[in-house]
């Protein structure tokens, strides 16, 4: 099992990258964020590194940092998620974004994710939200919510539902999520159509105030 890998950074893009150790040429995948913090073409490089051994494949995957490497091994031992789809996620959020959303049990902010489906999402969440242990003893668990903190519907589908709405009409998760709070305060018991419809008659008062 190659563990980590030592180099000269020969080529790179945006999934992957190519190191050379000992006269030997490795192609490796790694995640937008591992890829942003590759230097240039050229210099020595180091990455930490997981292997994965099929019948027909040899894949070597590489990370910036443990706390990556740790999520990644911890995505793929989820049912019906392959290391190519764990690679997916990492690019989609940093590590203790992820953690913090699968924590929060955020299914909207999960789904959100290019090649996450609702499905995948309740999955990662219900396998791994007891998990996440490894990270908090690396040091890299998010920090919990302050006590008294405000939040409404934290772990309603309707919550959810209503923040992918918001995103698939082109906000952010993070500003969807926190429209579908704040409006959830004022109506406890509003439905789907309701929460949308006050959240972007909010999200529209809130463009007219900057304008």
């Amino acid at each position: 099992m190659i563990a980590s890998l030592r180099g000269t950074l020969a080529e790179k893009g945006a999934g992957d990258c190519v190191v050379e150790a000992g006269g030997v040429g490795y192609r490796v995948q790694v995640s937008t964020h591992t890829a942003a913090a590759l230097p240039d073409p050229g210099t020595p490089v180091f990455l930490l590194t997981h292997q994965v051994v099929r019948e027909d494949a040899l894949m070597l995957f590489g990370f910036a940092d443990a706390e990556e490497r740790r999520l990644f091994e911890l995505l793929i031992t989820v049912s019906g998620v392959g290391p190519k789809v764990a690679l997916a996620v990492l690019s989609g959020l940093k590590p203790q974004a992820l953690a913090r959303a699968i924590r929060d049990e955020n299914l909207a902010g999960l789904v959100a994710i290019p090649g996450v489906g609702r499905k995948t999402a309740e999955r990662l969440v219900v396998e791994l939200r007891d998990k996440l242990d490894v990270l908090a003893a690396a040091g890299g668990a998010p920090a919990a919510p302050a006590a008294g903190a405000r939040g409404v519907l934290p772990r309603s589908e309707r919550f959810d539902d209503a923040v992918a709405a918001l995103v698939r009409l082109g906000y952010s998760a993070a500003q969807a999520q926190d429209v579908v709070r704040r409006v959830a305060e004022d109506g406890d018991g509003a439905s789907l159509e309701d929460l949308v419809r006050r959240a972007l008659a909010r999200l529209g008062k809130a463009a007219a105030t900057v304008r």
